[in-house]
């Protein structure tokens, strides 16, 4: 079929097959291109098929050489239906770690259920033994607690009192205000079950317990900040609180893996576009003004440029792990440079529909989200008929 992008708002209803391996192909030769990270070994990724998990797993495997198994939540296509880019993501990974003569193995599932902690856990075991590292990476929206069985659903609000400022329709680049409502209680509470710290806890715990992690086995999960720029939508929301859980989350597992010497930090990362992120009133504006000035810095990082770098210079440099003062890893430090936030200060007080196109760059960051979905690649022929029914190997 001829696979066009589809748009309904913020999401992108297809997914180009050529485009996502494209996508991973060029993430691999960026990772070859920095030389060899002495890294992990044997590497479970929880979120593995897209952003920073996707570039996490391609940084272990190309750039360390190690075995890794993902698990991810993606839809397979179907006869004249596309997959979730994830999916084709997932299956340009798994073709590439064969011709590498990497180990890699994937499983599709819930990933906050126990059924799919187990089928992991069981492969970890059978295959691998123990893991030296857990990537934690989820980002849904959703998550059905399988202790409770209650399903709950985040919600993208700030705490407290109403929130408005300005926003951009990246379709159009249309500057508007955007208003939005304070969270209720059970709001922020149903936010910080989807997206803080408990599923992670419960992974660790499951591993620990399984006796599936290795002797100073790390975990990682991420997390943002941001300027004050977007704190009332963001840091100080719904999504702040919930990281807030994460990063007090990190401690206790930590406390939790002392037999095996285990260690489990919070990466804060820097703005980037995501499906999540475009879904975020103010924050598409922020990041088309941020990624101009980091350009023009010439310090702009993407997913994969990020990855190696947390890898290369704060994870694996036979050193202490260098934190913040409240234990959180800082590979969002270029961003937060001050002199960039103070020119992006400057340019969203100008920032409106005519002068956007000038003093931010939009059309990266439209680049980008098509990108996600595997189009706007150079060196794919999108008038090309491509097969949409691809299927992972070693999928579990």
């Amino acid at each position: 079929m001829i696979i066009e992008p589809r748009m309904r708002g913020f999401i992108c209803l297809t997914a180009h097959p050529k485009g996502c391996e494209k996508n991973v192909s060029n993430q691999i030769e960026y990772v070859k291109s920095k030389g060899k990270v002495n890294g992990p070994k044997k590497v479970l990724v929880i979120g593995a098929s897209t952003g920073f998990g996707l570039a996490s797993r391609i940084t272990s495997a190309f750039a360390a050489g190690a075995a890794t198994i993902g698990v991810f939540f993606e839809k397979a296509p179907e006869k004249g239906k596309t997959a979730s880019p994830g999916w084709y993501n997932s299956a340009a990974f798994q073709q590439e770690a064969k011709k590498a003569g990497l180990y890699a193995k994937s499983i599709n599932g819930d990933a906050f259920s126990d059924e799919i902690k187990k089928k992991t856990i069981d492969l970890i075991k059978k295959d691998l033994g123990q893991v030296d590292l857990v990537i934690y990476s989820l980002a849904s929206p959703v998550r059905t607690n399988p202790r409770t069985g209650i399903t709950h659903r985040s919600v993208l609000k700030p705490i407290g009192q109403k929130f408005t400022n300005k926003t951009v329709d990246f379709h159009t680049g249309v500057v508007t205000t955007v208003s939005i409502e304070p969270a209720s209680e059970e709001d922020i509470a149903n936010t910080v079950a989807v997206m803080g710290g408990e599923d992670w806890e419960m992974w660790m715990t499951a591993l620990s317990e399984a006796g599936a992690l290795a002797q100073n086995a790390m975990t990682i999960a991420y997390s943002y900040i941001g300027p004050a720029l977007t704190e009332a939508v963001y840091r100080k929301g719904t999504i702040g609180r919930a990281k807030d859980h994460l990063e007090a989350t990190a401690f206790k597992i930590t406390d939790n893996l002392k037999k095996v010497n285990g260690k489990a930090y919070v990466s804060v990362n820097k703005a980037l576009v995501t499906q999540a992120s475009s879904a975020i009133p103010v924050i598409p504006l922020y990041i088309s003004l941020l990624y101009k000035t980091m350009k023009e810095n010439k310090i702009h990082e993407g997913c994969i440029e990020q990855m190696h770098r947390l890898f290369k210079d704060r994870l694996f440099t036979g050193g202490a792990i260098p934190t913040d003062d409240k234990g959180r890893i800082r590979i969002d430090d270029w961003e937060m440079r001050d002199d960039i936030q103070k020119k992006v200060a400057e340019w969203w007080e100008q920032a409106d529909t005519e002068t956007l196109p000038k003093i931010g760059d939009l059309a990266g960051y439209k680049s980008d989200f098509l990108n996600l979905f595997g189009f706007g690649f150079a060196g794919v022929n999108y008038a090309e008929d491509v097969n949409e029914n691809v299927p992972i190997e070693e999928l579990q």
